[in-house]
């Protein structure tokens, strides 16, 4: 233990200055972002001692509030008011960035792998830009889940090598679907990756942590939660409408977009009714065939592999992107972190540049694009990258095969050297 401890005692320092500096340039301040309209008045209701009212006026999230309950209740020890409210209950989402980058860089260690390839992963987990736009916008639960899904998977996959943690992926995929209805796609790979005979208890284990979190908020609702829940699984006619998916040129130029603050948002589309109603239910069905298709290829009798699950996560989260009509940048940091792990499961010593540069290109389209090209661009430019990644993840997942047979057949021996008759070398191809 005291060994572990100091192998890691300097990325677990050097991941909490990164959290510590990311909270610091993205927690600045709560008036133009989702947590205002959404989050604050129950968590103010929770600070004044009305739990009633905070299980009332929590959101289609508010398994998530519940989660993260205790931390919007320590500025109270020191007077703090409702910006430290807000920075706090950012706190754990940011600890789980941190938590799982140590632990991702460990096993890296362990591998051999290469410090660059090390400082990339932590860099992806605990220095994302992807991670700054969402704590701005007010939705840290994001990075939280992806988090918990991923970890979820990872101690599943730990199950394989004769220890039994399928009640303790089981509680971690319950929190996560708690925290937020999106993560119910990654129960297929936590449950596939398991041995056949311990996958029963895992699901019961999910249940179980989520409905003792969801349940308060149901009971004292009187019904309003579910309601509200099912409204974000299925919404009738909603106007959100965003550049980033699939569906974007499906809508039409009307009238001037309206975000919800008021600001004016020229260029942007109005979708098909239709869309929005579809999107969410789509989501769900996508990660449910991705799931029930690995099922019928061997999964129902054998694990999965770690590898192949995780890349099944990944392609699922990417997937919710891809048909969210909602779809912003912090929707995209799931998908990131499963891919990230995918990479450091990988044999290969590369770094992991796929989750890099998802981060990098996510961000340059829904942070840096929208200040220099319309909206049809942002949505192009995100098109453009996000549906051949999806295509090739599938690929990999479901026929490496045809990878395989892209790729150069030399089995990395020397090959033998010709010579001439006079015994000079003869270059060949």
């Amino acid at each position: 233990m005291r060994q572990r401890l100091r192998e890691n005692a300097l990325c677990a320092l050097v991941a909490a200055g990164g959290c510590a500096a990311t909270a610091w340039l993205g927690l600045y301040g709560f008036g133009w972002g989702d947590y205002d309209t959404e989050a604050r008045p129950a968590l103010e209701a929770l600070t004044h001692g009305h739990l009633l009212g905070f299980l009332r006026l929590a959101p289609a999230y508010g398994g998530s509030l519940v989660e993260r309950a205790p931390f919007a209740l320590l500025p109270g020890l020191w007077g703090g008011g409702a910006l430290a409210v807000y920075r706090m209950v950012a706190v754990p989402c940011l600890l789980a960035a941190a938590a799982l980058g140590v632990w991702l860089v460990a096993r890296m260690r362990a591998q051999g792998r290469s410090r660059l390839a090390r400082a990339i992963v932590l860099a992806v987990c605990v220095a994302n830009p992807v991670t700054l736009l969402a704590l701005e916008v007010g939705h840290p639960e994001e990075l939280l889940g992806a988090c918990l899904c991923v970890a979820a998977l990872l101690f599943a996959a730990r199950s394989q090598r004769g220890h039994d943690h399928s009640l303790l992926a089981g509680a971690l995929l319950g929190l996560a679907i708690a925290n937020k209805e999106w993560a119910l796609v990654a129960a297929g790979p936590v449950l596939l990756v398991l041995p056949p005979a311990r996958r029963v208890r895992c699901l019961a284990s999910a249940v179980a942590v989520a409905g003792a979190i969801l349940a308060p908020l149901v009971l004292a609702t009187s019904g309003s939660f579910t309601a509200s829940a099912r409204a974000v699984a299925a919404p009738a006619g909603s106007a959100i409408f965003q550049p980033w998916q699939l569906w974007w040129f499906l809508g039409h130029h009307g009238a001037l977009v309206h975000g919800s603050f008021g600001a004016a948002k020229p260029g942007f589309r109005v979708g098909p009714a239709w869309t929005s109603v579809i999107s969410h239910p789509l989501i769900l069905l996508v990660g449910f065939a991705l799931a029930l298709a690995l099922w019928l290829r061997g999964g129902r009798s054998v694990a999965l592999s770690e590898q192949r699950a995780l890349l099944a996560l990944a392609l699922a989260l990417l997937a919710r992107c891809l048909l969210d009509t909602w779809d912003t940048a912090d929707y995209t940091l799931p998908f990131i972190f499963a891919l990230l792990a995918w990479e450091v499961s990988s044999p290969s010593s590369n770094p992991p540049i796929l989750a890099f540069a998802a981060s990098a290109l996510v961000w340059l389209c829904c942070e840096w694009l929208p200040l220099h090209a319309s909206a049809d661009v942002q949505s192009a430019c995100f098109l453009a990258w996000s549906l051949p990644l999806a295509a090739w993840l599938g690929v990999q997942l479901f026929a490496p095969e045809l990878l395989q047979r892209a790729r150069p057949t030399g089995d990395g021996r020397a090959q033998e050297m010709t010579v001439n008759s006079l015994g000079r070398r003869v270059k060949t191809s």
